[in-house]
């Protein structure tokens, strides 16, 4: 007789899942995606269906990491016209699987992981790319994404100033009265000087311009989940070395990447191997589209964890 699977609501995600402990899975995930087969990884690139009708759009992530015995899927609906509304922008849940029998394990809040393994990814990132003397970190927007960036980032540098712009001033003021950090009244403010830069917005053209990025920055680039859509100008991603989470999505879906035609020089998980040169001397953008991979893994995590209090 199959067990009736495990609910495990928002609140008990976030408390089981800590960002120390998320960041090395994370890292490990990256590592074994890009070794291809010998890393254990089965990944179709997501499936995505546009509901142009109400500007939102559904999508389905999967993934099965042999090595970590994890079987799930993502099923998540954005729509960003929600925003100031109520009603959230984006909204997901995972399903877990036993690999072994097809057994359904567990149903959880997707929303709290997407928010933090995606940050979780920029930390590795940064932990590679960026600066080893970064001091100022730059973050453009201040919903959730911007929130968990925040609190990742920390983890890896010792940020000494923090510069927020969100398009709605008041937004960026309520995030710097919670989270410290100065507010910025342009982009163009923001960017200047900052070592590390997180660029987490609704945007579909271009707001970051190449000649404000200072020399040798990095940036995590984590809006403009859409090949029609751009954060960083054709410019900035030609002239940095431009890595990603995953080759295949970015070249099908990122808009920063399709539009600016811009070389893709490796995926994370290549410097996590060894297998390819990390840059950190120069400028260089970590365009992140989120991969399935991510979602299994910090989803095991949570159930293992919660699991163990039950």
């Amino acid at each position: 007789m199959s067990r009736l699977p495990k609910y495990i609501e928002a609140d008990d995600v976030k408390r089981v899942l800590k960002m120390t402990e998320l960041i090395p899975i994370i890292e490990k995930a990256m590592g074994d995606f890009s070794k291809g087969d010998d890393g254990g990884v089965v990944q179709p690139v997501r499936s995505f269906i546009p509901i142009e009708k109400h500007g939102g759009f559904f999508a389905a992530m999967s993934a099965y990491s042999e090595k970590d015995e994890t079987l799930a899927t993502k099923l998540l609906t954005r729509y960003q016209e929600n925003a100031g509304t109520g009603i959230p922008t984006h909204t997901s849940a995972i399903i877990l699987f036993e690999p072994s029998t097809g057994e359904l394990k567990s149903i959880m809040d997707g929303d709290v992981i997407t928010s933090m393994r995606t940050a979780a990814a920029s930390a590795v990132a940064t932990k590679y790319l960026a600066s080893e003397n970064s001091k100022i970190l730059c973050i453009l927007g201040s919903g959730d994404q911007a929130r968990s960036h925040y609190k990742s980032l920390h983890h890896i540098c010792n940020f000494e100033e923090v510069r927020v712009w969100s398009p709605t001033f008041k937004n960026a003021q309520y995030f710097s009265s919670q989270l410290r950090s100065k507010v910025c009244a342009t982009v163009e403010e923001a960017i200047r000087g900052a070592d590390v830069i997180v660029t987490a917005t609704f945007a579909k053209q271009p707001i970051v311009e190449w000649e404000w990025v200072k020399p040798g920055a990095h940036i995590n680039a984590i809006g403009a989940v859409n090949k029609k859509w751009q954060e960083l100008s054709s410019e900035l991603m030609q002239k940095s070395v431009v890595y990603v989470d995953s080759r295949e999505a970015a070249m099908k879906g990122s808009g920063d990447v399709i539009i600016s035609k811009a070389d893709i020089f490796a995926e994370i998980g290549d410097l996590v191997n060894g297998t390819k040169e990390a840059q950190r001397e120069k400028t260089t953008v970590f365009k992140s589209l989120g991969i399935a991979i991510e979602d299994v893994v910090s989803a095991k995590l949570v159930y293992d964890k919660h699991m163990e209090n039950h």
